[in-house]
């Protein structure tokens, strides 16, 4: 298996971000976290999806407004 398909369990997820299972199953809730596969129960996270997703939620400033140039 190619690393770009690695599955990952829930629980190996939240150790590489700092962050808990249970906060994980809130963000799947939300629909607000990485992508994830379901088989049956049992959730996995494609480590690209989990990296996508890192990626997409840096910012350069605190507050929610877009950041636009030149402004």
């Amino acid at each position: 298996m190619h690393i770009e398909t690695e599955l990952a369990t829930p629980e190996e997820v939240a150790e590489f971000m700092r962050t808990s299972t249970g906060r994980l199953a809130q963000l799947r809730y939300k629909g607000g976290g990485p992508r994830f596969v379901r088989d049956g129960r049992r959730v996995l996270y494609r480590w690209t999806d989990v990296h996508a997703w890192v990626d997409e939620q840096v910012h350069v400033r605190t507050d929610r407004r877009a950041n636009t140039a030149g402004a």
